[in-house]
């Protein structure tokens, strides 16, 4: 890295502020400290440009859409302009349509929901729940964990190519899921190649942008998706609001997700008694109910706030804390770092690994309990994936166990830091000093498990 881009990239910390900075904690040990958040893949702190924006806004709260009062008129246009932002943030098309959801879960369960009869759904197991499970009422073909970029894209090609044909009329539409960045590794995963392959084979695409696009530019037209789903409060935006955006066709078809007042156009009752909908066509079908307005504003403000930083340097700086933390793990041999792809993949600020002669729930709890460091720990909501980078066998039982694991399997679990804008130095540096202290000095403080969670014991 360059002097000059080092600089820049150093500036996004001071630009991009995140709440909780400076939130002291309570040590085991005794005394405080400042809490070092390194929990983003879960959920990012919220970007102070963030909070500051709704806070204006909240005295002009209003319901949307069917207000004829001033402050329901500035929702509904606060609310569409957010729908443009984030349209704007993620290079959609001409006709695509943004839906405002729950998160990525809900918004890949809307797209399941919306799938035509007969579709044939492609998915790795290497994927997080949100993507892996809602296809349950589809004909899903899992595909196994590939070992490289290439045999992803060769591994989809093959699967397409086998399609099995349901009827007479033809294979039927079919349609891949795939992350763009993996939640345990941080791997990024070759998302146009995997685009062009289903392309090729007459298939569509959904990108789970979740981990990605807080870390790198994610565009629509770019990559040649046909749908992105990612979460607010994965982008810096609380909340309880996500987002499903791409093509209209097949939302447009399907009955809508939730059936409700502002899903429906006219609605009149019938002779026979019965209620006759005519329902929009437009995202609103899928949108039902009081929209969160709060969270839509929120997302768009995020999106407005990374898009002013500048992705290169945003990449820039995380790139130098990924290089920091790797590095450090690197110098301590009873660590293993977990991936798929090796060392070079490149990758976003996400990082799980393991500890030789330690349950990683132990572990965990004696960063946070001993030195005031948040991270997480467990099978991350991506349980196949895990198995398949730790090895299915049960292994001994640890001190505590993993809240996550099935019985037999309660050390089967890993350790994975996180981190974006507005990570400091000093977060990720007191992260590599703690683990090299902990694997060489022992934890310092006794622990136990209760309701499944290794906390510090306090009994004595």
């Amino acid at each position: 890295m360059s002097v000059s881009t080092a600089v820049a990239a150093q500036s996004v910390c001071a630009s991009l502020p995140v709440l909780g900075r400076d939130v002291t904690v309570p040590l085991v040990t005794g005394g405080e400290v400042t809490y070092a958040a390194l929990d983003y893949a879960a959920s990012a702190p919220a970007l102070q440009r963030v909070w500051d924006d709704v806070a204006a806004y909240a005295p002009y709260y209003g319901s949307v859409h069917r207000g004829a009062g001033y402050l329901s008129q500035l929702s509904t246009d606060l609310f569409e302009n957010a729908r443009r932002t984030v349209a704007e943030f993620l290079g959609c098309r001409d006709g695509d349509q943004v839906v405002f959801t729950r998160s990525t879960t809900d918004s890949l369960n809307l797209l399941a929901a919306a799938l035509p009869a007969d579709c044939q759904v492609f998915v790795f197991e290497t994927e997080h729940h949100a993507s892996l499970l809602p296809w349950r009422n589809a004909r899903v073909t899992y595909l196994d964990a590939p070992s490289s970029p290439r045999q992803a894209v060769e591994t989809l090609e093959r699967a397409l190519a086998d399609r099995t044909v349901p009827n007479e009329g033809g294979y039927g539409p079919a349609l891949v899921c795939v992350t763009g960045a993996s939640n345990v590794t941080g791997e990024l995963w070759p998302v146009r190649e995997l685009a062009a392959a289903a392309h090729a084979h007459g298939a569509r695409i959904v990108l789970d942008a979740a981990q990605l696009a807080p870390h790198h530019p994610v565009s629509v037209a770019d990559l040649d998706v046909d749908w992105v789903a990612f979460s607010g409060h994965k982008l810096y935006a609380p909340f309880g609001s996500g987002v499903l955006a791409g093509r209209a066709d097949w939302l447009r078809e399907a009955d809508p997700y939730l059936a409700g007042g502002g899903a429906s156009r006219k609605v009149a009752r019938r002779s026979d008694g019965g209620v006759d909908v005519e329902w929009h066509e437009s995202a609103a079908r899928h949108e039902a109910g009081s929209p969160n307005v709060i969270g839509a504003y929120s997302i768009a403000s995020a999106c407005t706030a990374l898009t002013e930083a500048g992705f290169d340097n945003l990449v820039a700086r995380e790139q130098y804390l990924i290089e920091k933390v790797r590095t450090g793990l690197a110098e301590v041999p009873e660590v293993r770092i977990l991936s798929l792809f090796g060392d070079d993949a490149p990758r976003v600020g996400v990082i799980s690994f393991v500890v030789e002669g330690w349950n990683s729930s132990h572990f965990a709890a004696a960063l946070s309990a001993e030195y005031g460091i948040g991270v997480r720990e467990g099978l991350f909501c991506a349980h196949p994936l895990l198995r398949t980078l730790l090895g299915s066998d049960p292994q001994t039982q640890g001190e505590c166990g993993a809240p996550e694991a099935a019985p037999g399997e309660k050390s089967l679990n890993a350790i994975r830091v996180s981190f974006g804008a507005g990570t400091p130095d000093e977060h990720v540096e007191r992260f590599v000093d703690a683990v090299r202290e902990l694997v060489q000095d022992g934890a310092r403080w006794n622990y136990r498990t209760e309701d499944g969670r290794c906390v510090p014991d306090t009994s004595a």
